[in-house]
């Protein structure tokens, strides 16, 4: 019996190797005819035929797991803004398939009103760089410009995503009529002052929250204030007036009615809008007052010359 120390000739002579008695390589006792030279390492290949055989081949066709790799359902998941690049990569495909379509000049394509970057990045949900959204836009642009009697469905589908909600263009509404009694109404503002009036076919009677003009307006200029639409277009025996005003002072209150009968009158009469237009009685006045809250003492401006 000799000793050998060679790890890689004892391997297959050692007993498996347990927690409770490890193995020691220094000092194992084998028989003399599997005695090994010192430094010799064996192979694989050098083994006789037979003794290692190869794996059978792998049958894909009843592979209990087979292996797969998740694809996105978006191209652009991996980038910094995947919804804005879908739209982006879906308008040029739209662009590409329509661009043999006559155009029309951008100044008699229909009128759109776009969304804004800011609305554009609410509506998706990313921060989209100003100047990819200005790319954006002119692929919509040229979209838009397609003939109108030639425009795809699925174009025009597309271009109504970037449409402003609401009503941005300003279009008119729908034009006021008369109640079931004969009666129109008119809105009117003036500083602090609210008023609504009630103008119906009648003698020319003025009534001002339940009162006569004159016990509500001693003035006389604010008697022919209030009154003036239907003086300016010889109106005055014609419809009779209920007016509901509040807020504000009696000059005001005057004018707020003012326009508010101007509004009404054109109701039953909107051919007399040129006459009122030039009278002034049915121009906005842009100015409004503010209302002081309880108890807020508005801050006292230092002069100039005071050193802080």
């Amino acid at each position: 019996m000799q000793s050998i120390r060679s790890p890689s000739a004892l391997r297959a002579f050692l007993p498996q190797r347990s927690a409770t008695r490890p193995y020691i390589l220094s000092r194992v006792c084998l028989p003399t005819p599997l005695q090994q030279p010192k430094n010799v390492r064996n192979y694989a290949t050098e083994l006789q035929p037979g003794e290692v055989s190869a794996a059978a081949e792998i049958d894909f066709d009843h592979f209990k797991a087979k292996p797969a790799r998740i694809v996105p359902v978006s191209p652009s998941y991996f980038s910094g803004i995947p919804k804005f690049y879908d739209h982006m990569l879906q308008l040029e495909r739209l662009l590409a398939q329509n661009t043999t379509l006559p155009t029309v000049p951008a100044s008699e394509a229909p009128r759109r009103a776009w969304m804004k970057i800011a609305q554009f990045r609410e509506h998706l949900g990313e921060e989209v760089p100003t100047k990819k959204y200005m790319g954006l836009l002119k692929v919509v642009y040229r979209l838009n410009c397609i003939d109108p009697k030639l425009l795809p469905a699925e174009v025009d589908a597309a271009l109504q995503e970037f449409v402003r909600p609401g009503n941005p263009l300003g279009e008119a509404p729908k034009a006021r009529e008369l109640d079931g009694l004969g009666r129109a109404r008119g809105k009117g503002k003036r500083k602090a002052s609210h008023a609504v009036v009630h103008l119906v076919e009648g003698e020319g009677d003025v009534l001002v929250n339940g009162k006569t003009l004159t016990e509500v307006f001693p003035r006389v200029h604010d008697r022919e204030s209030a009154t003036w639409p239907l003086r300016c277009t010889s109106r005055l025996d014609k419809y009779n007036v209920f007016a509901r005003v509040r807020g504000g002072g009696t000059t005001g209150q005057a004018e707020a009615i003012t326009l508010a009968l101007a509004r009404a009158l054109l109701i039953h009469e909107p051919a007399l809008k040129p006459i009122l237009r030039k009278a002034g009685v049915v121009t906005v006045d842009p100015r409004r007052v503010e209302r002081k809250k309880p108890g807020h003492v508005k801050a006292r401006k230092m002069p100039t010359w005071v050193k802080r």
